[in-house]
């Protein structure tokens, strides 16, 4: 049995992925702003919400069903691989991006219950509900998270070297 990557390495990855994130979010606002005629930020949001969604999805899906690997995973040395190691299927890639919200949601649903809407209240709750979500990961004998072992896939250590790859490039 492959053990995940450790914890501190995925959550690293975690960080660096919003990190780039940042870059399809703005690149997809400056497509759909022209598109529908957005001239302020307050207008249309459901209408952005939406499409960004949809394109931070395909994102996630280009990358896992193409390469095993976003930009970030490849950076931590992470793949994702399919329950036999094989590549992940497109079908996989975006059941596995809709539950991957899993780390949000719980989270959010509780701000929202609450009725808490402070950025302080928010940030707080929702890194508690990130880190709560992770350490789930404990749980499971190869230390994969709940989404992955929904959808059939797990994340594996990846070795430059054993990929024949120079590491330093």
């Amino acid at each position: 049995m492959i053990v995940a990557p450790p914890l501190r390495r995925r959550l690293a990855c975690f960080v660096y992925e919003g990190v780039l994130l940042f870059g399809v979010v703005m690149a997809a606002g400056l497509i759909y702003s022209p598109l529908v005629g957005q001239h302020h930020a307050l207008v249309g949001t459901l209408g952005l919400r939406m499409w960004l969604f949809v394109a931070v999805g395909l994102y996630f899906i280009y990358f896992w069903a193409r390469h095993g690997q976003t930009l970030a995973m490849r950076t931590w040395r992470i793949g994702l691989v399919d329950e036999r190691g094989g590549r992940v299927s497109v079908v996989c890639a975006a059941a596995r991006y809709l539950l991957c919200w899993l780390w949000f949601l719980p989270a959010l649903s509780a701000l929202w219950l609450a009725g808490l809407r402070g950025a302080g209240s928010t940030a707080a709750v929702v890194l508690a509900g990130v880190l709560g979500y992770a350490a789930l990961a404990w749980l499971h004998p190869s230390r994969q998270f709940l989404h992955d072992v929904i959808c059939g896939t797990r994340l594996v250590p990846r070795d430059p070297a054993a990929l024949g790859q120079n590491p330093a490039a």
